[in-house]
């Protein structure tokens, strides 16, 4: 195998993993929060609001003129989730999302 096959091979499982950008659907502004906004409701840092799309917690969406968000739907629940959650089950999330990025 040479090492452009390598490359290639990399790149095709990376694809398939979900490292590129997501297809969101697309919702009504009251349905829909910025990923500023998200972060802020959340009391989190931005990027850890794109962190929590990429491992499933919170569901993209666009706005009816196409601005990239989060529904409010999915920042409420994760908003109940970080309340109610136990040390345990903040644990074994924090260890699912992390074996997944490999």
């Amino acid at each position: 195998m040479t090492g452009r096959e390598r490359r290639q091979e990399r790149s095709r499982r990376r694809s398939e993993r979900g490292y590129f950008p997501l297809k969101a659907d697309r919702v009504e502004d009251d349905a829909w929060m910025s990923q500023p906004e998200a972060a802020r409701h959340l009391g989190i840092a931005l990027i850890s609001v794109g962190m929590l799309i990429a491992n499933g917690h919170l569901t993209a969406a666009e706005n009816p003129i196409g601005q990239a968000g989060v529904t409010t739907t999915s920042v409420q629940a994760e908003k109940t989730w970080r309340v109610n959650a136990t040390i345990p089950a903040k644990f074994a999330r924090l260890l699912k999302d992390t074996v997944n990025w490999f």
